[in-house]
């Protein structure tokens, strides 16, 4: 039945996808906004669903070249890992030390990791951007995004 890789991969993010669309169909709806919060979500998940549909029936054909191609060396599945390692480490401190601390160590910190050696430049916009997104999010759109330990 499950013929190629694209199969394989079709299949997980289908299943990916249901998954997703269940979810951001329990996101609460509010009367009188034309284009709700869910409506992201359920466009995102509906397009993976119909692009994991295109991918199972893709005419792709396994040859020894792709599959040459797919094998991963042990040094990039652990650089893999220690992103998600940071990822996930990012998603945990989030709310206890808000968007700005988290977002300045994370980003610093995987830039870092993957070798970027200009760490006065790397500084800099790593303490840069979060500060100018959580104002544009905060004073701008007001969009509450986590303080955290921060005063303001």
């Amino acid at each position: 039945m499950l013929k190629n890789v694209n199969q394989r991969v079709a299949i997980v993010l289908a299943v990916l996808s249901a998954f997703y669309l269940v979810l951001s169909y329990q996101l609460p709806t509010y009367p009188y906004i034309p284009v709700d919060a869910d409506g992201v979500p359920k466009a995102l998940g509906w397009l993976l669903l119909a692009l994991s549909v295109g991918l199972f029936f893709s005419k792709d054909r396994d040859s020894e070249e792709q599959k040459a191609k797919r094998h991963i060396p042990k040094k990039d599945v652990i650089s893999l890992l220690v992103v998600f390692l940071l990822v996930f480490l990012y998603i945990t401190f989030f709310e206890s030390l808000g968007f700005i601390l988290a977002t300045v160590l994370f980003v610093f910190s995987s830039t870092w990791y993957l070798g970027y050696k200009k760490h006065m430049v790397n500084a800099i916009v790593s303490i840069l951007f979060p500060i100018i997104l959580y104002s544009i999010f905060v004073y701008m759109l007001q969009i509450r995004l986590p303080a955290g330990i921060l005063p303001f």
